[in-house]
């Protein structure tokens, strides 16, 4: 999954701070007598030089050593962007949640809320395993897309949620094959329609109707069977689902018709 763009956004935002900033080491060397402008550059230096552990401590140590200061609240944003960096996604998240209880009202929190959604999206499993994580990224987004739907990073995250809601549609069609092998089948159509109603726009859909109509023809439900399959013909007429449903309902071994199926029922 790509993360170019936003280590871009908030790595050009530091640096553009680091540019204001200056060099501005005093040459002291003391833990406890380190300026805020040196801690923060060489945090900056271990977060470009690919050392994102140390890069979370030293700005950690920005805020301990200068709670008041104009950096502080950016070198927390900027330790929760380390931890991410690291893949520590945990510690991230944490470094996240408590950057927005403490800063509600910043212009960084919309990145904020991003970069949370990322480290819930980074840790999407297959859909053979649990989808906690990828139902966290989904609520991570949304709330983001509600709070700030004009954030440039909202627009990216509705990119993103298609592809959540696409990886959790495919979650249900393999609880619903499952059910349908096992010979379970009023659960087995429970999940089908599930990604039919929930999860319209994504690519499992075709998959699901024919399922229906396999499904219902399996418990003798013809004219349920033929409700489904009229659906998919009339919206997915050329897709291979729709001529396996096709084969089902009609049994002939022939090609669909040009025109929409239903039409003929």
């Amino acid at each position: 999954m790509r993360r170019g763009s936003a280590r871009r956004a908030l790595l050009g935002m530091a640096l553009a701070a680091v540019a204001l900033v200056g060099c501005s080491g005093d040459g002291e060397n003391e833990y406890v007598e380190r300026s805020v402008h040196e801690l923060y550059n060489e945090a900056m230096d271990a977060l470009e030089g690919s050392k994102s552990g140390q890069a979370a401590i030293l700005f950690d140590e920005v805020e301990r050593q200068h709670p008041y200061s104009a950096w502080a609240t950016k070198a927390q944003l900027m330790a929760a962007y380390s931890h991410y960096v690291g893949n520590k996604y945990d510690d991230a998240i944490v470094a996240i949640d408590r950057f927005i209880q403490l800063h509600p009202s910043n212009r960084d929190t919309p990145y904020a809320y991003y970069l949370k959604g990322l480290s819930y999206y980074e840790q999407i499993s297959d859909v053979a395993r649990d989808q906690n994580m990828t139902q966290q990224a989904l609520a991570t987004f949304d709330e983001l897309i509600r709070r700030y739907p004009a954030s440039e990073f909202a627009r990216d995250a509705k990119i993103k949620l298609d592809l959540i809601n696409d990886h959790l549609a495919g979650k249900d069609m393999e609880i619903g094959r499952f059910y349908l092998d096992q010979g379970h089948y009023h659960a087995a159509i429970n999940r089908f329609i599930t990604v039919v109603q929930r999860y319209q726009t994504t690519s499992h859909v075709p998959e699901a109707l024919h399922r229906l109509v396999e499904v219902n023809l399996a418990l003798g439900a013809e004219t349920e069977a033929r409700k489904w399959a009229a659906f998919l013909s009339h919206n997915f007429r050329g897709d291979d689902w729709y001529v396996d449903s096709y084969g089902l309902i009609e049994g002939k071994g022939e090609a669909p018709p040009q025109e929409p199926w239903y039409q003929f029922w």
